[in-house]
């Protein structure tokens, strides 16, 4: 489906999150690198309450209604007891503050007189305290990217929450060593009106940041948030981007879901369904329609005590299972509410029964216990009976929002470029002051001192980089933006490789075993600079590269040393080399003194069979040369 996004109205709004690297957190002296130390293990839980208005805000309350029991695994080296919430937080960490203004001033903004610490209701147990706290450092900027210039709204710097380690049914635990790193957010305006706009925004904001020498590299270290509206749509705010290039993929998709819901509307409409025919149905227990079933779901959750509960939709058949691309239905919709309000494994529905070992005999049965008519379809979902009509209930719901298209809510994103319902929207009084913490004066001569030395942009770098070491210009911009400037330039002041082989293989070789679905970023530095010794030492071919790293990225927490030797690329003596040039040149005598270049050739290609990746090319070649030299 090609889509004209400027005739749907597409806005979109970037927050760019990126984590500091500064030597402590944001509000005490924990160092923001990992280090083991002991670990302390303490649980809490985590309730809504009413604002002095007597509000509640929804995503507070969809949070504490689960009631789950928060685990927190602290480890002493690296967390303290503010993170624990024992103590009140320590003064805003200067060195962060400096970034975040430096960062602004790159980004043309005008830093705040005053710095207000706030708090930010986030009460899903990432934060111990049950808010994440935040403060506006500038306001105002812009940059500019896709030939335009993207308004900057704020410049915001805040703490990174705790990391889940894993959760399950009414349990959640979470590492708290992330939890305080300084963390960085720019929001744009809504002022993107196409994927590509959004990509494009996006790269040249991290660029920016990256031009400051203090982010973090590495997964997990920058996320990107987007609020994404269509004309006739709603607002969505779409959390936890990871990958750069899936951005655009999210955005088209988000743009074809609100499409889909919004001509299932009108379906709807045109059927003729009211919100009353929807809220005046209820769950019912049929579970004794599968009392002889096979399908293994309903007969695992049967067994354990649980029931199989139903709720007849009038006039949605055909339009649950209807699919405008893999993953972007209704059905996906009901299911990720069901799921994230009442922990169910998710639904069953008639749109794609029989199925899934429910046979069509039980099909035709479930309708009639329901009373489902040929336009109407039944949802299903086999728990304990106490959160099978809960979630029944919340698919209820959804399913009276259908007759108003797009319901707003967060989402969150997935690998493949689809999202999920996370929660509801926030409500818009979600923060208030800090009261523990001072506010802290901007002054000018600071501002202006920040100014004077503003880093170089990264334009600047990669034209350097080129000049230095005789790289083209597309080498010097993929090494910046894959972050492994600083490792080139190691490797090649502690070697003698060309640096075009050193970029080649951090860059296009790296990319290339991406896209076999590699995942070569768990790959250490220390391997690659081991690597290039070795070629360095001629203990092992520059051509090599594409085993060994390949080996790695199959093998995460092996060692260069046991992909050679896995691999069998054992060094090669000069003399067992040159015994096997003398006996190829010995076998090939008559076509070296008719044609010694073909001659050449013929020896070359043998040799490279024999020690491809063991010994150099180029080495081999001036062997192969130099013996010729001798014999002629």
């Amino acid at each position: 489906m090609k889509i004209d996004y400027g005739e749907v109205g597409l806005k979109v709004g970037l927050e760019i999150h990126r984590q500091l690297d500064t030597r402590t957190k944001l509000f005490c002296d924990c160092p923001t690198e990992q280090v083991k130390g002991k670990e302390i293990v303490f649980q809490r839980w985590l309730r809504e309450a009413q604002s002095e208005l007597g509000e509640v805000d929804p995503a507070a309350l969809f949070e504490a209604r689960k009631r789950k029991k928060i685990v927190y695994h602290a480890d002493t080296s690296s967390t303290c007891l503010v993170e624990m919430d024992e103590e009140p937080p320590h003064d805003l960490d200067q060195e962060a503050l400096e970034v975040a203004l430096t960062a602004a001033l790159l980004m043309n903004a005008q830093p705040v007189d005053e710095v207000h610490v706030m708090r930010k209701i986030v009460i899903d147990g990432s934060n111990t305290t049950g808010f994440q706290r935040t403060c506006v450092v500038a306001m105002g900027g812009w940059v500019e990217a896709a030939g335009k210039r993207i308004p900057i709204q704020t410049i915001t710097l805040e703490e990174d929450a705790a990391r889940i380690i894993r959760q399950e049914r009414g349990e959640i635990h979470y590492d708290l060593t992330r939890l305080g790193i300084p963390l960085i957010e720019v929001s744009t305006a809504p002022v993107i009106h196409s994927p590509r706009e959004a990509y494009e925004a996006a790269y040249r904001i991290g660029r920016l940041l990256r031009a400051t020498g203090k982010v973090k590299r590495g997964i997990g270290t920058v996320r990107q948030d987007l609020n994404i509206s269509i004309r006739d749509g709603a607002l969505i705010e779409i959390k936890g981007v990871q990958e750069l290039d899936l951005l655009p993929k999210v955005v088209e998709n988000e743009v074809v879901r609100q499409l889909h819901l919004l001509r299932i509307r009108d379906e709807l409409r045109r059927r003729g369904v009211k919100r009353e025919d929807i809220e005046g149905e209820e769950p019912r227990d049929v579970t004794h329609v599968f009392k002889q079933t096979k399908s293994k779901i309903l007969r695992r959750k049967v067994s354990q005590g649980g029931r199989v509960m139903a709720l007849r939709l009038p006039g949605f058949a055909g339009l649950i299972g209807l699919e405008a691309r893999p993953g972007i239905r209704l059905g996906a919709e009901f299911a990720g509410r069901a799921r994230a309000w009442s922990e169910v494994e998710g639904i069953f529905h008639t749109d794609e029964l029989p199925g899934y070992g429910i046979t069509g005999e039980e099909v035709e049965e479930l309708r009639k216990t329901m009373g489902a008519g040929e336009m109407d379809a039944v949802v299903i979902v086999a728990d304990e009976e106490e959160k099978a009509r809960d979630a029944l209930e919340r698919v209820r719901e959804r399913a009276a929002e259908a007759l108003e298209g797009v319901p707003s809510e967060t989402r969150g994103a997935r690998p493949d470029g689809t999202t999920v319902y996370l929660r509801p929207r926030p409500g818009a009084a979600r923060m208030y002051p800090e009261t523990d913490l001072p506010p802290y004066p901007i002054r000018p001569e600071q501002v202006e001192e920040l100014r004077r030395r503003l880093p170089p942009t990264l334009e600047e770098v990669a034209e350097n980089l080129a000049k230095r070491y005789g790289l083209s210009p597309q080498a010097a911009d993929e090494l910046i933006d894959m972050e492994k400037v600083e490792l080139f330039e190691r490797i090649v002041s502690e070697t003698g490789v060309a640096p075009t082989v050193v970029a080649s293989t951090l860059t296009e070789l790296m990319k290339s075993l991406r896209r076999e679905g590699l995942e070569t970023q768990h790959i250490p530095d220390q391997e690659f600079l081991e690597f290039f010794r070795m070629v360095d030492r001629g203990e092992i071919a520059k051509e090599a590269a594409e085993k060994v790293f390949r080996w790695l990225a199959e093998n995460p927490g092996k060692t260069l040393r046991e992909a050679v030797e896995s691999l069998g690329l054992r060094p090669v003596s000069i003399e067992e080399v040159e015994q096997r040039i003398n006996s190829l040149i010995t076998a090939h005598r008559e076509l070296v003194e008719r044609n010694p270049g073909k001659a050449v050739s013929v020896i070359m290609g043998e040799l490279m069979k024999d020690y491809r990746g063991k010994v150099d090319g180029a080495r081999l070649f001036a062997l192969v040369k130099e013996r010729l030299a001798k014999q002629g």
